[in-house]
This record gives C-alpha cells, structure tokens and sequence, in this order.
C-alpha cells in the first residue's frame, strides 16, 4: 500500500514535470506569435495603391498647425464646439489602457484555478469565464506565478483572445482580428457609397507598441496622398519635407507618442460616428419632382403658395415662399452639362447645355446681352443701356462725376436690375465688387448666365421687404433701366435704396426718364425730382452718353440730418426711434427714412478707408464694440484675420487637394468677420459671405472692409440657381444647425447649390464631421480630406455629377438632433 501510494504521488509528479514543461513552451511560443503578431500589424490606412477613393487622413500633430486654432490668433472661445477636448483626451487614454486590466483579471483567475489541481480541463475553463467576469485583483506575486502554475495554457490562450476581442470592441481597436475587421468595414462602406473605392483602415495602433507607433508617425504623417482628379492638378503635398520634419521635433519633444495616439483615437471615433449613424438612421434620396426641373429654387418656385396669393401687385410673387419642410430631395443634372468655362474665358462665354436656355437671347440679343454660338453662349458685354460695352459706360460714369472713384472711394456697390450682369463684371477689373440682383422672372435664367460665368449675383426683388442687407454698406447703387417704379407709393422702393445706401454715396439712375421727352417718361421724371428732393438727395449730375444715345443721373445722399429738419414738410416722414435699420429679414418696409449718424464714433459717420487698406484696418467704430469672441472688437478683428490668413496660406491652399485655379464662385457660409474672404484676396476668385439669422451681426464689418455678404436661415434654401458655387466653406455652422434645422435638408441645399466636383469644407467638432462624412458617402461625394485633433476635426468632400434613378434607394446616414 506504501508502495502503491508511492507510485503513484511519483506517477502524478512525472506527469505534472511533463505538462508544466509542455505549457511552458506553448506559452513561449504563444508569446513570440503575438510578438510578432502585433509588430507587424500596424495598420496602414490606405494602402491600396489603387484606390479610386482620394483621400487624406492625417495621423498624429505632424501637420496639426495647418487645421488646428494656431495658438494666439484667437481667444479660447473663439470656436463654439470645443469643450469636450479635454474630455476627448481622457476617454483616449481610458481605451488605451483597457486591455492590460483584461489581462490583469484574466491572470488572476487563472491562477486561483490552478490552486485546485483536481479539476478537469472542462471547469477549469468554466471558472475562467467565471473569475474574469467578477474582476478580482492580484498581487504581483500571484501575477509573476502565472506562467509557473498555469497547466491550461490552451485554455487561457482562447479565453483571453475572446476578452481581448470585446475589450477591442468596445474601445474602437482592431488587434487580434484587425485585417478581418478592416476588410469588413470596406465592404460596408462601398456598399453605403455603390462605388468601388477603397477605404481609409479606420484601426488604431497597438498601444503597447510605442516604438511601431513613433515610426509611423514620422514616416506616415499624410496616410494617402490625393491623386486629383482633375486633369491640370498634380498630386499635393500637404507640407514641404523641411516643414515636416520641423514640426516633427517639435512634436516629438512636447508630447511623444501618447499624443499621436489621442489624435488617431479622434480619428476612429469620426468612423465609428459614421457607422452608428448608417445602422440607426437613413434617408432615401430621390430626384425633386418638381416644373423647374435642374433650374430649381424651392422658396422660389413653390407654386401651391405663389396661386393662391391674394395679389401680386407688389411682386410678391417674385418673393421667398419657403416650403414648410425644406426638401431633402436632390436637384437633377442637365443633361449634358460640362465643367464650366474657368475664368477669365467664362466671362465671355459658357457652355449652352449648363444653362440650356434661348429666350433671353432672342429677346435681347440686338442688345448684345447673349448670343448663341454652337456649343456655346457667348456675352458681347453689352447690356440695355450700354449696347457698345459695358467698360465704356463704367468709363463713362467716372467721367461724370470723378468723386466716384472706381475701386477706391467706390469699392462695394449694389445693381440693381442686373440682367446677365456684364456692369458687374466688368467691374472687376477696377477692383469694384457689385452685388448684382434680378428676380427669377420671364427674363429667363439671366441671373443663371451671371453666375455661371463667374459673375456675382443673386435672386432677388424689390417688393414689400427690406433687402438682405444691413442699412449703410453700400458705396454706390446703380440703376441701368431696372424696371422698378421708384416713385410710386411714397416712393417706398426708393427709400429701401436709401436705407442701404451709405451717407454721402451715389445712386446712379439711367432709365428713359433721365434723357427721353415722351410725356410719360416726363411725367415720372418730375415725380422722381419730387421725390428725391424731400430725401434731401443732391442731384450731382445729369450726363449724356452720346455712344450708346443713353443718359445717366447721380444722385449723392446726404451726410447730416441739417436737410431733415429743415424740411417744409415732414414727407416722406423720419421712421421711428425703435426701428431697427439692421433688422433686413423678412421685415416689411416702410415709407420713411432713417436719422443719418452723426456721433463720430458710430458707423455711418464717416467713409470707410479707400481700397485695399480697409480690407485689413478695424474700421473707427469698433473702439466702441465688444468683439464676438468676448474682447476688444479691434483685438478679435486683429486676431480673427491673421488666424485665417495662417489657414489658408499653410492649409487651404495646399494641403487638402483643391486646384484654385478652377475655383470662381465661392461662398463662406458662416463668415463672422470675413476673414476667410479676406485671407482670398489675391486669388481670382469672389466670395459671397453669409451671417446666419441667429448669429452675431457682423455683416456691417464685413462690407467696411470692402468684402460683400447677406443674411440668411440656413434652414431655409438659399435664393440662387443651383450649381452655383465651386466651393462651400463651414466654421462651425453644422453643429449650431443641427439644433434646430434638419440636416439632411441643409446638406441636400449644399448640394443644390454645389457645381459638380465643387468641394464642401467643413471645420466642427468630430460628432459633426462623421455625420457630414457619413452623408457625403451617402451622395458619393468622394472623400479629399478628414483630419481630426482633440474634438475638432476637419473635412474636405467633392460633389460628383451622381444622381439617383427612380428605382434606386440609397441610404444616407444622419443622427437625428
């Protein structure tokens, strides 16, 4: 029996010697393939020589300088959505650190099991499960017993790859099984697109491999290199290699790896957001069904509202009647519509399928408005009052009267009455921005024509609201036979010019009145000469253009309320101390005028610096203000500029896969100061700036620098033609939207007015970016640029000539405010 007993205690320690042996080496070799493993799984994003997809993901603060708020340029507020940044940095660190804690329970667990050596294969990997799901702690010695006691390696080995698996999970990492993952996140995101493009790998780094991690962030700072697809654009780089290897020491002194791997983690969480987004939400684009067809203006063309108007006496049926749900459907292409004609050529002439519309040159053709020329419509420059060109009649007002002063004292001017706006555009070439206007009426598409030929322009009508526009701005408003009856009612029209107008600018009126003797054009002459009058207008000068057989009047509002008082009689009367001559949206006009400002520390009392120095000089009034990001308004106005002058010159221009020499027509859809606008100055290119309804009012600031601007309700669309715009640009306007507008109508109104192969920018925090992400997918815009630091991020989209059939569903991904 003592034998027996004997032989068997020894039998048990051979057996135990061999399987402790048997684990141990098991081990060793599971160690050195996960060695392996995770050195060599770093992932590339991107790397797919192939890709059709052109795309720049930017890992790590390589180029954090171009996107991110240079340190200084701005206060701390200056952007809305930042507040989580801090949190954003933390909640990185949590994933990182999650999977060692895994394993520290999982150590334990087996330990403790390996205490019982009586029990079989099968409980010892049901108390496994067990240890770890109740997340006892350990000493350091039971930890370094691990690899000494554990006699179900095998069993250890699969249970913490199945942990491993829903730590990774929940973290947004992809380890164990990342290539896999990877291969299925493609695959959705080409189904949610219909397009065969391959995808950014969204994985993060291993973070226990620093040194893996250290490399790549040097050597792979731009993660895909954009191959425009443009044909006169090479590929760009984001920085010189002499800039990024500075920015790189600096980077690696401050903040080593750790911070790579937070901006990485940003990175991720905008895909994640954009993969929530598409299983919980979606959206079917469909083609508006719509008379307008590809020439669509929805709060233009809203028909059930325009016949049941009870009059359109006062053109109210040229006014916004916005649908009560602004659509979500998407304007249809025409057919055989082309890139349109770059400028300067575009001035002269554009393709015929982009605007395919005859009318307006049968009917005004003998005026040398437009003329049909094969494929093309071609632009004699002429107009109705300037038959022979528009640069002699520009010409020909400076005669008139020097004081004018084109493109010095006389830089921002309102057209009124437009037509195809060859004044405007020739204009330009004197450094004069004209906002040019017509409505959308049976003069077809001239507002179009304007627009497509790179020519600013809107769609408007003088009716029974004020304009767009705050009172004062304007240096000069023209009238060349514009078809409004000025002196009709009060002269209430006339007084909305007036309001705009600023004190001591010029209204310059060539209509038939001014130079013709019928009894009817008499007949309005003498009550425009009443009217003006009682205005206190000066009438400067009346001129004859013998060229074109037209002649002009000028006019010169007045600079001091002397005229006012002394008036016989108090019509048309002063408006009320309570109204607002800012307020412009959906107000109602009113037959009075407005006190002009005398105090020399308020706007309007005295003329802006000439041109260009007013575009960088805070105007005298802002010593008087707080700036909207809580400062001195000179100090905001400071900073605000030389921020966006650092954006554009070290990002913008270079680093996110634009070619600006296709960009013409551009629009800052929420501008603050303009200092976008302006940092544009010297590229050919005009910017129409818009102040959100409920934003600051800075609009007045942006025309006394000389830049032009209106407001508007992004919840509503815009008044102009669609494929307008080359480029869009967003500041934080999306986020502040989402409140209260439905997004998935805000991007189908940015697609509407995007050209195709425009390009959308939008900075705002990283929950913004991947929904907007997410829906340009969803409208297979191709993807130019995503970059992300902290909570913000920054996102670059191409529209492409895409559109859905009638048989075609496609799922667009939004996250419901």
């Amino acid at each position: 029996m003592p034998m027996g007993k004997y032989s068997r205690v020894d039998g048990r320690k051979s057996s135990n010697y061999c399987s402790t042996t048997t684990v141990v080496v098991f081990v060793a070799l599971c160690l050195v393939g996960a060695w392996m493993f995770i050195s060599s799984s770093v992932p590339v994003q991107n790397s797919d020589p192939s890709s059709q997809e052109n795309v720049k993901r930017v890992a790590g603060e390589n180029i954090s300088k171009h996107f991110e708020d240079i340190p200084g340029d701005l206060p701390e507020d200056a952007t809305k959505e930042d507040g989580n940044a801090v949190d954003s940095q933390s909640a990185s660190q949590s994933d990182v650190h999650d999977d060692p804690k895994v394993t520290e329970k999982e150590s334990e667990s087996t330990v403790e099991d390996n205490k019982d050596e009586n029990r079989d294969e099968k409980a010892e990997s049901k108390n496994v499960v067990e240890e770890n799901q109740d997340g006892k702690t350990v000493s350091e010695e039971e930890r370094k017993m691990e690899t000494e006691n554990n006699e179900d390696g095998k069993t250890e080995d699969r249970e913490l790859n199945s942990s491993d698996k829903e730590s990774n999970s929940e973290a947004g990492e992809t380890q164990a099984q990342g290539n896999e993952a990877n291969e299925s996140d493609q695959t959705e995101s080409e189904e949610s697109s219909g397009e065969n493009k391959s995808k950014s790998d969204d994985g993060e780094k291993n973070p226990d491999s620093g040194e893996n991690a250290n490399e790549n962030n040097q050597e792979g700072a731009i993660e895909n290199n954009v191959d425009s697809q443009e044909n006169d654009q090479t590929s760009i780089e984001i920085l010189p290699a002499g800039t990024q290897s500075e920015l790189l020491n600096e980077t690696n002194t401050r903040n080593g790896a750790w911070s790579t791997q937070v901006v990485e983690s940003q990175n991720e969480k905008i895909s994640q957001q954009s993969s929530i987004a598409k299983d919980q939400y979606g959206h079917g684009w469909k083609l508006c069904n719509v008379t307008a067809g590809p020439a669509y203006v929805p709060c233009l063309d809203n028909w059930y509202v325009i016949r049941r108007l009870p009059s359109t006496k006062h053109y109210e049926h040229r006014e916004r009647h916005c649908p009560q749900e602004a659509p979500t459907c998407l304007v249809p292409i025409p057919e055989g519509y082309r890139r349109s004609v770059k400028w300067p050529k575009s001035r002269e002439k554009i393709w015929f399928y982009n605007v395919p519309n005859t009318k307006l040159a049968e009917v005004k053709g003998h005026q040398n408005w437009v003329k049909v020329a094969g494929e093309y419509l071609t632009f004699p420059g002429g107009g109705t009052q300037f038959k022979h060109g528009a640069l002699h009649y520009i010409d020909f007002i400076q005669d008139s009267h020097p004081d004018i002063a084109w493109g010095k004292r006389s830089r921002v001017i309102l057209d009124v009455g437009c037509g195809v706006a060859s004044f405007g555009g020739y204009l330009l070439e004197k450094d004069v921005l004209a906002m040019s206007f017509a409505p959308k009426d049976e003069h077809e598409a001239q507002v179009q024509f304007a627009l497509e030929r790179g020519i600013p322009a809107m769609l408007a009508v003088m009716g029974t609201k004020r304009l767009p526009f705050p009172n004062s701005v304007f240096d000069l408003v023209h009238c060349a036979r514009c078809r409004v009856p000025w002196h009709i009612e009060g002269g209430k029209l006339l007084l909305e010019l007036n309001r705009v107008l600023r004190p001591g600018g010029y209204f310059v009126w060539s209509a038939t009145p001014v130079y013709r003797k019928r009894p009817e054009d008499v007949g309005i002459w003498k009550a425009m000469s009443k009217l003006t009058k009682s205005m206190c207008w000066d009438l400067v000068v009346i001129k004859t253009d013998t060229l074109n057989g037209v002649g002009a009047a000028i006019y010169r509002k007045p600079t001091s309320n002397d005229c006012y008082n002394n008036r016989p009689q108090n019509e048309p009367p002063l408006c009320k101390e309570s109204d607002d001559p800012n307020a412009a949206w959906n107000v109602l006009l009113e037959a009075c005028m407005h006190k002009v400002p005398v105090d020399a520390s308020v706007r309007g009392s005295h003329w802006p610096e000439q041109w260009p120095k007013r575009l960088e000089k805070p105007p005298y009034w802002l010593n008087s203000q707080v700036g909207v990001y809580g400062k001195a308004a000179a100090e905001d106005f400071a900073a605000d500029y030389k921020h966006w002058k650092n954006v554009v010159s070290q990002s913008y221009l270079n680093g996110i896969g634009i070619n600006w020499s296709s960009v013409r027509n551009i629009m800052d859809m929420r501008a603050v100061y303009g200092g976008f606008a302006a940092a544009l100055k010297d590229l050919k290119v005009w910017v129409m700036n818009i102040v959100p309804i409920d934003s600051a009012d800075t609009l007045p600031m942006i025309y006394e620098r000389g830049l032009f601007g209106m407001y508007h309700d992004w919840c509503e669309s815009f008044n102009t033609y669609p494929r307008t715009y080359d480029l869009l640009h967003a500041d934080h306007l999306f986020s502040s939207l989402k409140k209260r507008c439905n997004l998935v109508a805000v991007i189908a109104e940015v697609d509407r007015i995007l050209r195709p192969e425009g390009k959308l920018i939008v900075r705002d925090n990283v929950e913004i970016i991947g929904e907007i992400e997410s829906l340009a997918k969803s409208l297979k815009w191709e993807i130019r640029m995503i970059y992300s630091k902290d909570n913000e991020g920054l996102l670059c989209v191409q529209k492409t000539t895409w559109r859905p059939t009638e048989s075609e569903t496609i799922t667009s991904a939004i996250i419901q405010a």
